[in-house]
């Protein structure tokens, strides 16, 4: 008989699990290390059961974006109109580049609409896992859920946008015609490296917050030697053989050239590629020319962008919300 004095064995009974390492009791009874990064295959399982959660979330973003501003969505028209604007005054009217290209204001708009759903694209996802720390830690959800939502908020404005940019197109007298399918699968192979470049820099992001500081002044140098607002190809001509074949690689030139051929195609003789005449008689500069082979480059780039993206963010979903 024991009595309050005698001392009490607090040591668990040995049995079947005496002597098993942690690692050994977890494997036993089917434990697994809470938050473990899943198998690539399993990851994206995962994602395609959350694509109504994709969606739900990209839609609402989208709607709560304006929401504080009197306008309200009507600045997702007005900011890259007003962008168009900006450039026509610059570099159509001060510099004078409005008669080196047929139809400038839509071969402008064009340009500025598509490379500013890539910038908005890679700046969002740049800041998507630093920005939503709080939903991170708060649920269980793949994190690259995060930037391809981001991407697609982009792509829903740029849609939108579409609208407007189709009525200034037929304002410059372009008139509609299958060519204009083409566009379909364009933003599909921009949606996809978009969304390769916004998972590689959210990685970036979420370990470097610095970088979102950075990236505007990255993004506005790659607008500006990709030709968005005035033609390079007097500049590039002179350069040497290679660096024209690495300058026509640049993805923002492949995919602007593919969506204004798609829109503008009697501007474009691909017949007389590097160079040609424009069906109102005008000399066309050689970088409006579409080459045969730009489907080639659009898709490499779409498919590489996305697959090397996809997987550097998986190595790291471990990480994410954590420190």
């Amino acid at each position: 008989m024991s009595t309050l004095s005698d001392p009490v064995n607090l040591s668990a009974p040995r049995g079947t699990d005496a002597g098993l390492t942690p690692k050994q009791l977890a494997d036993k009874y089917g434990l697994s290390v809470s938050g473990r990064r899943p198998s690539l295959i399993q990851y994206v399982r995962q994602l395609w059961a959350r694509r109504a959660f994709i969606s739900a979330f990209a839609t609402a973003r989208l709607v709560a974006q304006y929401t504080t501003a009197k306008l309200g969505q009507v600045w997702q028209v007005l900011t890259p109109l007003l962008n168009c604007a900006v450039f026509y005054l610059v570099f159509g009217l001060i510099m004078n580049n409005r008669d080196t290209v047929p139809a400038y204001i839509a071969w402008l708009c064009i340009g500025v609409f598509i490379f500013q759903f890539s910038q908005s694209a890679i700046q969002a996802g740049t800041r998507s896992i630093s920005d939503n720390l709080g939903l991170i830690r708060a649920l269980h959800f793949p994190r690259a859920s995060l930037p391809i939502a981001f991407t697609i908020i982009q792509l829903q404005q740029l849609l939108i946008s579409m609208v407007v940019l189709v009525v200034i197109v037929l304002m410059n007298g372009i008139p509609p015609g299958m060519t204009w399918l083409l566009i379909i699968p364009a933003l599909v192979l921009q949606s996809m490296f978009n969304t390769g470049l916004a998972m590689v820099m959210a990685r970036i992001g979420s370990k470097t917050s610095d970088i979102s500081q950075l990236m505007p002044f990255l993004l506005r140098t790659w607008m500006y030697i990709s030709g968005v607002m005035y033609s390079v190809s007097s500049f590039i001509e002179k350069w040497p053989p290679l660096w024209q074949t690495l300058y026509s690689w640049n993805p923002a030139v492949v995919y602007m050239d593919l969506i204004r051929y798609a829109f503008m195609p009697e501007s474009f003789d691909k017949s007389l590629y590097p160079g040609g005449t424009a069906a109102d008689g005008h000399q066309l500069p050689k970088a409006l020319i579409l080459p045969d082979h730009i489907w080639m480059m659009a898709g490499t780039w779409a498919i590489v962008a996305f697959v090397v993206g996809f997987v550097f963010f998986w190595k790291a979903e471990e990480e994410y919300g954590r420190g």
